[in-house]
């Protein structure tokens, strides 16, 4: 359903602007997938995390983590059952666990700094990490995009480090590693996927 109404709005669109050949067109028709998506996602994991008593931390998850992720990347599963599911059990994981998990002060410093060093290397190596539906190919718009994952990441679990906060400590340390595992190469082969940058500097290259 949701590929129908995305891919009929795409149509209009390139009705409105005859100007769009057919690789803008996939791009758009991708982006409207993706914020079309996400709605019913977005309510259906609030709603889960309802009937699990945890709707609030949820919420700040999914607050807390759009800075980073944003300008990360990440990953992208195949299927919409396949998002759904996924989305569910990190947004509503990552709070579980926080509620769950209590770490003494010198083991909280210990965790922020680990992973804030495994996380700088992550985004060193990958980010931002773009995906073969939207690549980014600009080189200005990669290193921007690299150096604000630098950015709200420290910033992040800085705020991790000094609150005394336990469970929203917790989800930015536990969401902003898992979110540092999903750039990685690792994780793309996991799940089939491939960077976009990668297969378009390839193409570029053979065709010169």
């Amino acid at each position: 359903m949701i590929d129908k109404i995305c891919m009929f709005l795409t149509n209009r669109i390139r009705k409105e602007m005859p100007e769009i050949n057919d690789e803008k067109a996939e791009v758009i028709n991708y982006g409207l997938q993706n914020i079309i998506g996400e709605l019913p996602k977005t309510f259906l994991v609030l709603i889960i995390s309802y009937f699990l008593g945890i709707w609030k931390e949820t919420l700040i998850t999914f607050l807390l983590l759009i800075p980073y992720k944003s300008v990360s990347g990440g990953f992208h599963l195949k299927t919409h059952l396949g998002c759904i599911i996924g989305t569910t059990l990190f947004y509503c994981g990552v709070p579980v666990l926080a509620k769950i998990v209590t770490l003494s002060e010198i083991w909280k410093y210990i965790t922020v700094v680990s992973v804030w060093i495994f996380g700088m290397c992550m985004i060193t190596l990958y980010a931002p990490a773009d995906t073969e539906n939207v690549p980014i190919l600009a080189k200005k718009d990669r290193k921007k995009k690299q150096r604000f994952s630098y950015i709200t990441f420290s910033i992040g679990l800085i705020v991790a480090g000094v609150i005394s906060h336990n469970v929203i400590a917790n989800i930015i340390i536990f969401g902003y590693f898992l979110q540092s595992l999903m750039i990685t190469k690792l994780a793309y082969k996991l799940t089939n996927n491939k960077y976009g940058y990668e297969i378009y500097s390839d193409i570029s290259t053979q065709n010169v």
